[in-house]
């Protein structure tokens, strides 16, 4: 496999590199339009298009409908791990429903082939039109971060390898991607409310009992969704699903649309034989107060695949985090301080015309470079830069 085109490690194609779910978008205005009218006029533009192939859910569509979006890079082939029997041995040994649960979320550690899988199934507008599916792909470790027992911490690293057209693998692109919190009987949540804002969610112990929460953090360590949910296991099936809950929209999306702000939904993730599979029910809606009738704008069905390889190796990632895992300690810990001192946050999407991530991973970047890293400059530069792109940071909930 030949890769389509050649990787450029600045900021800039972080900046295509790191969207949530995406490994490589190459999005752009002539193939998808700017905002929600250009990209519904594309679609119906395109569905002229004489010939036309089956899509799951929809049935025959014009071809440039049914050809998915995403990413295009290509990598250097991967060898996959032979299948597991289930239930996994460390699920069946586990003396309690607690244990098997931590087990479960154990498993999910590993290197693997992702791909991500999303269409959007439903529109409840008028004009609403097919619109193309969405796939991407990379490979990927996780790795255990922390471990307090009832609290897992889990990091999601890219690994890309990619084969030249001469034939030669270039030097594996190395990446932090996405990271996942899973606390027991979690009582103290901060859930997303739409507007780029979090609030806290105080709930009832009996609420949560045997649960766990899932916490997703972005590349950057700033905050995601958090939901609660409880595993399974019945048998050879384990599964953990979660409660409905809002998650502001994936640069797959915001990317392309705007004319909804909000992703309510649920998520199941499910242990199988090859790894693991992510499952995401997603309604497409408009922001506002919980309180106000809802605007949706359409649904859409999601399947991340998690499927377990032995080649190529992802152990470049060790180095990585050698090198940068102090730093993205303490921008971890600045987070945890956000949310034990306050009840309510915004967050702004660019200071002084950069991103976030932009900031982290610039710094991060000297230091995988080889620069010394000084713990309190480290600490005093992830906490000044979350603090400047925070709003109302002292205020209380309003929901």
């Amino acid at each position: 496999m030949k890769n389509v085109f050649l990787v450029s490690l600045t900021l800039a194609s972080m900046s295509i590199l790191c969207g949530c779910y995406s490994t490589s978008e190459t999005l752009s205005e002539a193939d998808y339009g700017s905002n929600a009218a250009n990209f519904e006029k594309d679609t119906v533009a395109k569905s002229s298009a004489p010939s036309s192939t089956y899509v799951f859910g929809w049935g025959s569509l014009p071809a440039e409908l049914a050809r998915p979006r995403g990413g295009t890079t290509q990598g250097t082939p991967v060898e996959l791990a032979p299948a597991r029997m289930l239930p996994l041995a460390e699920i069946a040994a586990a003396s309690s429903s607690f244990e098997k649960d931590r087990a479960a979320i154990l498993s999910l550690v590993g290197d693997y082939r992702t791909s991500f899988h999303f269409m959007e199934s439903l529109g409840f507008y008028p004009e609403h039109v097919p619109t193309r599916p969405y796939h991407s792909w990379t490979t990927e470790e996780v790795r255990v971060l922390e471990d307090r027992g009832d609290f897992i911490s889990l990091q999601h690293t890219l690994v890309m390898h990619f084969e030249m057209e001469d034939g030669t693998v270039m030097e594996p692109m190395v990446m932090k991607h996405w990271r996942q919190d899973w606390t027991y009987e979690d009582t103290d949540l901060h859930t997303f409310r739409g507007n780029a804002t979090w609030v806290r969610e105080r709930r009832e112990p009996e609420s949560v009992s045997g649960g766990w929460s899932q916490s997703v953090w972005q590349v950057d360590d700033s905050p995601r969704y958090e939901a609660i949910g409880r595993w399974t296991h019945d048998g050879n099936r384990s599964i953990w699903t979660g409660e409905n809950s809002w998650r502001p929209l994936p640069r797959r999306e915001y990317s392309v649309r705007d004319d909804y702000d909000v992703m309510e939904g649920f998520h199941r993730i499910v242990i199988v034989p090859t790894g693991w599979v992510h499952e995401q029910n997603n309604w497409k809606r408009v922001a506002g107060d919980a309180s106000i009738v809802p605007e949706y704008r359409g649904h859409e069905l999601g399947i991340d695949r998690y499927e377990r390889i032995v080649s190529p190796s992802l152990d470049r990632s060790d180095s990585y985090w050698e090198k940068t895992g102090a730093y993205w300690g303490e921008v971890r810990e600045a987070w945890k301080d956000v949310y034990e001192n306050r009840d309510h946050f915004s967050m702004r999407s660019k200071v002084e015309g950069r991103s976030q991530f932009e900031y982290h991973f610039e710094y991060a970047a000297r230091l995988k470079a080889g620069e010394i890293y000084d713990p309190a400059k480290g600490a005093a530069f992830a906490r000044e830069t979350i603090e400047s792109f925070l709003t109302d940071s002292k205020g209380k909930a309003r929901y």
